[in-house]
């Protein structure tokens, strides 16, 4: 009898070991399986559910805009105050809902190559107005024309130009216009064959934006979703300048295993290059664990803080000789006309900047820049991207709307929140393919583990304990 006791206590004891064994085992295959699956279903090619996500997303995304509305027109004009805006909006549209086209795989250097098209539907549900809503805003013609014809004699016959069409430093549009274009009364009447339509974003609808060629992981999972070329400009390393380089994804995702450690690095066709976030937070997205990353204040820094900026500073005299910050001059993109980006409200930007300027105030938590991105896969499921469209007006003798200014503005004219967050049926997909799958495996390994311990432990405690009475008598 008692050694049949002890035989039981004995084989519960290694029973509990092997479990326990087994659970340890289990974790180290239980993750090579994981990273196996994950490195297989982020691959960009037909039958992944990267590629079935990637050619057409299932996330609404939407673009909010606001509008600054001039308060103070002709005290501007004609005394150079400074600029009293108020902000309007938001007025939403919904965008990116059409899928990827002329998808091109390239198997011999493991790449796909694709334009996105772009539209925008009108949202009135999710806006305070309509399309025809008007605003007092910068007079977009009249502000570039000395900026791109710096000639004495061609500034004076643009300026007779600019009269007979009866316009001035500021005009009213409709929010249409102003976005999607208007045909300019003063481009008109310039007699040699310009583009006469003006709009913060025209041409946009039935345009595309590309043709992007990105790495698709098959060979490197590391690579996948990077961009090798963008309308003809590669990601390589000897180009002259780090910042006009094409680095990382667009952003719709990033390679697998995401650290907190990681930069994410990321190309905007909005802004004309890359940019990176860098970890803020951890936080729980519709049950599935995430990590927000930010964009920091560093990447408008100027190139005194930020060398990798320093070809965003064009010029000495609005710059103060490269020490302001908070905006980028993205003209070279913008067919030389005097664009400036900056966060919206010019978060991050140095007084100098937002100091002409009345009306802004700005925050971290309205107007910063986020990526929440789930880490085992890199997929981005929810973002929001901020963005302030500002243009340059400076003092020109030779134009009469612009002769009686004193300083340099840098005008706010919109600002915009494009946002996505994944729906609740993709977040409960993505949770049972994904996350689900690896929480349940990882809780098997733990009860294997848990129960075989606790198992040995206590048959051991037993047998010692039923040892030491058999002694004992």
């Amino acid at each position: 009898m008692g050694c049949d006791r002890n035989c039981g206590l004995i084989t519960g004891a290694v029973i509990g070991a092997v479990l326990a064994v087994f659970g340890g085992i289990l974790m180290p295959v239980g993750d090579m399986l994981i990273e196996k699956t994950i490195k297989k279903e982020v691959v960009l090619e037909e039958g992944t559910t990267a590629y079935q996500n990637w050619v057409k997303t299932g996330t609404e995304v939407y673009r909010q805009f606001w509008i600054f509305d001039v308060q103070n027109p002709q005290e501007v004009v004609v005394n150079s105050s400074n600029i009293k805006v108020k902000q309007r909006g938001p007025y939403t549209y919904r965008v990116r809902f059409l899928a990827k086209e002329n998808i091109t795989h390239d198997y011999e250097d493991n790449t796909v190559s694709f334009v996105q098209p772009n539209a925008a539907i009108f949202e009135p549900s999710l806006s305070v107005g309509t399309e025809n809503d008007t605003f007092t805003v910068l007079n977009l013609a009249v502000a570039a024309a000395p900026h791109i014809y710096q000639n004495a004699f061609v500034q004076v016959v643009l300026n007779s130009l600019i009269k007979k069409s009866k316009s001035s430093m500021f005009q009213t549009r409709t929010l249409r216009e102003l976005l999607w274009g208007y045909k300019d009364p003063f481009l008109s009447l310039v007699p040699y064959p310009i583009t006469t339509t003006v709009g913060v974003f025209f041409p946009y609808n039935d345009t595309a934006d590309g043709v992007y060629k990105v790495f698709s992981g098959r060979d490197n999972i590391n690579n996948v979703a990077i961009i090798d070329t963008y309308k003809g400009k590669r990601n390589l390393s000897y180009w002259p300048s780090y910042c006009d380089m094409i680095n990382g994804t667009d952003a719709a995702s990033f390679p697998p295993f995401v650290e907190k450690t990681r930069l994410l690095q990321f190309f905007s066709s909005d802004i004309c290059r890359s940019i990176y976030a860098v970890f803020g937070s951890e936080i729980d997205l519709k049950g599935i664990p995430v990590y927000r990353f930010v964009l920091p204040a560093k990447a408008f820094a100027s190139p005194v803080d930020n060398p990798d900026n320093h070809c965003f500073c064009t010029e000495k005299i609005i710059s103060k000789n490269c020490t302001s910050y908070g905006v980028l001059d993205i003209g070279k993109c913008k067919e030389g006309k005097p664009v400036y980006i900056s966060l919206p409200h010019f978060l991050h930007a140095s007084h100098d900047v937002s100091e002409p300027i009345e009306g802004l105030n700005p925050n971290e938590e309205e107007h910063s820049t986020f990526l929440d991105v789930e880490p085992i896969t890199g997929f981005t499921l929810q973002f929001a991207k901020r963005l302030q469209v500002n243009i340059l007006v400076k003092p020109a003798k030779k134009i009469e709307a612009l002769k009686n200014l004193k300083k340099n503005y840098i005008v706010p004219i919109l600002w915009l929140n494009e946002t996505g967050t994944i729906g609740d049926e993709k977040a409960e997909m993505f949770k049972s393919k994904v996350t689900g799958k690896i929480k349940l495996l990882g809780l098997v390994e733990n009860i294997l583990l848990g129960v075989g311990v606790v198992m040995f432990v206590a048959f051991m405690i037993s047998y010692c304990a039923c040892r030491s009475k058999r002694s004992g008598k």
